[in-house]
């Protein structure tokens, strides 16, 4: 089956593709339960029979401007970096022996033909076209071999990058995380519909392709992907895996290509489908804004990373040794020596310590 979720004068609505068009999931069956996603996927299997039961009706035509996000607020989007070989070296880095993982909250994500909207915060805004894989049954160390039983199905993703708030830091929390940064749809395609372990994924802007590869080419498959991220975290209905993006991407192309106002992004994967976004301007006047970046930041993964200018320190009273100065008129003993508390603090940026 292929699910998907409308905006309509009612809200979102889950509906399922019938014939001719999409079928409303909760008026079909008689269940109103059955007009979210996430109901039907807590359900499980019963829900999803009664489904089945109606997809063979005749449906409405939707236009591509009515379709949300395939998984409206997804509980978790959990990511793996860098999980195509080409990928990795493009960047300048070794091909990972171990997952590069990190994790996107609901609000990053958008409808499969929304607006994309470029930060305001950002002059190095790229494209990641990605597989997703949503969870059904989810569970708890979940083999490889037995995996796919934990899938509802899947969905075309762009993990779109704010390249400088990623390399910041060590942590990628910030550049992945940008509020709308994350088309997702257009459909959620169910496990039985489609065999996604050798599919050709494509990312082209404005029509001209940017990344080409197949499924097939991840160094950690799906199946490996979902024993990995059930080793430390129960997966649960609703959770999207985002699997890693190929080779192809803007930083790594001389000289390199950013996303801009006006420019139109596709990702598709065969037999999933195309999601398509135009990238508009955020609508903010942030100058001035504290938070921003170095322009100068390298644009492979490797080399040095340029810090944040942080604001001159505030004056205060010397702390003896052993002491630590926190916040207005407390202190706290230290429990190891002075010259090891001023490491620690540098790092997190603790200004109160002399």
């Amino acid at each position: 089956m292929r699910l998907a979720t409308i905006r309509t004068s009612r809200g979102l609505r889950l509906h399922v593709a019938g014939v001719g068009g999409y079928v409303d999931v909760a008026d079909a069956t008689g269940d109103p339960d059955l007009a979210a996603l996430a109901r039907v996927l807590a359900a499980g299997q019963p829900a999803l029979d009664a489904i089945r039961r109606v997809a063979s009706r005749d449906g409405t035509a939707v236009p591509p401007a009515d379709f949300g996000p395939a998984v409206p607020d997804p509980p978790r989007i959990l990511c793996l970096g860098v999980n195509y070989s080409e990928h990795a070296i493009e960047g300048g880095r070794a091909v990972p022996t171990w997952p590069e993982a990190f994790v996107r909250g609901p609000g990053s994500a958008i409808g499969p033909y929304q607006d994309l909207v470029k930060p305001a915060l950002t002059s190095r805004f790229d494209y990641e076209g990605e597989l997703g894989v949503v969870i059904g049954a989810g569970g708890r160390y979940l083999r490889a071999a037995d995996a796919m039983s934990a899938v509802a199905g899947f969905v075309v993703l762009n993990d779109a990058t704010a390249r400088e708030w990623q390399r910041a830091a060590t942590q990628w929390t910030a550049g992945k995380n940008f509020e709308g940064s994350m088309p997702i749809g257009p459909e959620l395609v169910t496990a039985d519909e489609v065999d996604i372990s050798d599919v050709a994924l494509t990312t082209t802007l404005n029509g001209q392709v940017m990344q080409s590869a197949r499924t097939s080419q991840m160094i950690v498959d799906v199946p490996s992907a979902i024993e990995f991220f059930s080793s430390f975290t129960r997966l649960r209905p609703g959770d999207v895996i985002a699997t890693g993006t190929p080779g192809g991407v803007g930083f790594a192309r001389k000289p390199p290509v950013w996303l801009e106002p006006g420019d139109l992004i596709e990702v598709t994967v065969d037999g999933v489908g195309t999601i398509r976004n135009q990238v508009v301007a955020e609508d903010a006047d942030l100058a001035g804004w504290p938070w921003r970046p170095a322009d100068q930041t390298p644009a492979g993964f490797s080399g040095p990373r340029r810090p944040r200018s942080w604001p001159a320190a505030r004056p205060g009273p010397p702390v003896a040794a052993g002491r630590l100065r926190r916040g207005r008129g407390h202190a706290r003993r230290c429990p190891v020596g002075l010259h090891q508390w001023r490491l620690v603090v540098r790092l997190e940026g603790d200004d109160h310590l002399r």
